[in-house]
């Protein structure tokens, strides 16, 4: 399971429309565990597979309990992941990404999500998620869609050295 290289802005694949999974093969499932340890490695807490220079609708999220860090990271796999918004309150976060160092935004994200797909033997998968989980996802979502968070960012910065980083999703 080696560590794929993560691409950056501006590299094509990050603004492409992520193709549908149709095979759940080998192939797949090197992807998802080299996916698993890249994102583990960078840290972040989520990657999408176009982060990773592949076209294909994967995404791989590990977060915690907000309320408890000692309890263990739960980990998501999600094949075609699907997006349904299902709160209209909205919060404005700061966000970071792995695939464009070096910058921080505030964007605005709903506060509670469903997300279906598919997990990473093809079985169907439902997950309902709020707070910072929701936000991860809608991230990780928007990669597939060719969306960077800095195209919903209402302000970007460089963050100063001191700056407390946020979780690279």
């Amino acid at each position: 399971m080696p560590v794929r290289t993560i691409v950056t802005l501006p590299d094509p694949v990050l603004r492409r429309k992520a193709r549908p999974v149709t095979s759940f093969d080998g192939n797949l499932q090197t992807l998802i565990d080299d996916m698993i340890e890249t994102m583990r490695a960078a840290p972040g807490v989520g990657l999408a597979a176009s982060q990773v220079g592949v076209s294909e609708r994967v995404i791989v999220v590990e977060y915690g309990d907000e309320e408890d860090e000692e309890a263990p990271k739960k980990l998501y796999v999600v094949i075609n992941p699907e997006l349904k918004v299902t709160s209209d309150e909205t919060e404005i976060g700061v966000e970071g990404c792995l695939s464009v160092p070096g910058l921080l935004g505030e964007v605005e994200r709903a506060l509670a999500v469903k997300v279906k797909g598919q997990n990473r033997h093809g079985q169907p998968v439902k997950i309902k998620a709020q707070g910072w989980l929701a936000r991860i996802f809608q991230h990780e979502i928007d990669h597939l869609n060719g969306v960077v968070f800095t195209d919903r960012a209402t302000k970007v910065w460089k963050p100063e050295p001191e700056e407390p980083l946020v979780d690279n999703v």
